[in-house]
């Protein structure tokens, strides 16, 4: 994509709004287990931030925030964090997710609280990651057969 050389407005403003909606993106995330929000609106609005960079400074500086070889690693990480927590509580003696199984302290709500953190970090990678390589792979066309 072709940067928008026309527009200096545009430029400053996103570059002064995209940190302040990463922020907001961790506020969701760090907080969706105590009030409405969670990893996959948190990981949209990371994702969001990420797409708008890249869309009013161009592709070349947009790569330079966050490459796009990322994507894979970090969607991977995110799976792995929900998948191993729920894992942990199977290996335990509960299910899958039941998070008052999980050692993180020795109080239950407590205990309940850091799982359902730890697999909103987990979905909010995830989400992030695949979003930013939707938009990638939209970007790059459809390759010639």
């Amino acid at each position: 994509m072709r940067r928008n050389e026309n527009n200096p407005i545009i430029d400053l403003i996103s570059s002064l709004v995209a940190p302040f909606i990463m922020l907001f993106g961790l506020y969701v995330i760090f907080h969706g287990h105590y009030s409405p929000g969670g990893g996959f609106q948190g990981g949209t609005l990371l994702a969001a931030s990420i797409i708008l960079l890249r869309l009013s400074l161009g592709s070349e500086m947009g790569q330079k925030q966050f490459p796009s070889r990322l994507g894979t690693p970090l969607s991977l990480l995110g799976v792995l964090i929900y998948y191993g927590t729920g894992l942990a509580a199977m290996l335990l003696g509960g299910t899958f997710l039941n998070y008052a199984f999980i050692p993180f302290s020795a109080h239950q709500p407590l205990r309940r609280s850091w799982g359902i953190l730890s697999v909103e970090v987990g979905v909010g990678l995830a989400v992030m990651a695949v979003l930013v390589a939707i938009y990638d792979d939209l970007l790059e066309g459809e390759p010639d057969a």
